[in-house]
């Protein structure tokens, strides 16, 4: 299945997840929950994930390497400062965050569950395939860096 790695923008493949995790709050009633703070809990887990996601960005920006994901060769620089001295990927784990926050506001586990489905992918089709390439740019200190810091968290 490499046919689709690197193929799926990110965000379509976090919006794909969003409208199966709808489904399932269609499909599963019986999963859905009270919780009197869940829009709180939700807009705080919608505000991490923005945040996390932007400051991935701004540190791509800072050192003027590419942020196409689906382009990762054009990769210029190793970017392991700011927010990637505790996570390689702040950007999907942005996304992940904000696909947390759609669960609970809809107020499902099956949809927070189905988030899961979005991890998988990322570290399929997405990550181990940016790792590959980064891994050929930038041979050890590539290395070194995943040894230091983890993949999501």
């Amino acid at each position: 299945m490499r046919w689709l790695e690197l193929k799926l923008p990110p965000p379509i493949a976090g919006l794909a997840v969003a409208a199966m995790m709808w489904g399932a709050t269609r499909l599963v009633p019986g999963a859905g929950f009270e919780l009197p703070a869940h829009r709180t809990i939700a807009l705080l887990f919608a505000l991490a994930g923005a945040f996390i996601d932007f400051a991935g960005l701004v540190s791509f920006r800072r050192a003027r390497t590419t942020i196409n994901p689906l382009r990762p060769q054009a990769s210029s620089t190793l970017v392991t400062s700011g927010i990637y001295r505790y996570t390689r990927n702040p950007m999907y784990l942005g996304m992940l965050a904000m696909l947390i926050a759609w669960g609970f506001w809809l107020s499902n586990a099956l949809a927070i569950a189905t988030s899961v489905l979005f991890v998988a992918w990322m570290n399929r089709f997405q990550i181990a395939p940016e790792e590959r390439v980064l891994s050929g740019l930038f041979g050890q200190a590539f290395a070194d860096y995943t040894r230091r810091v983890r993949r999501w968290l």
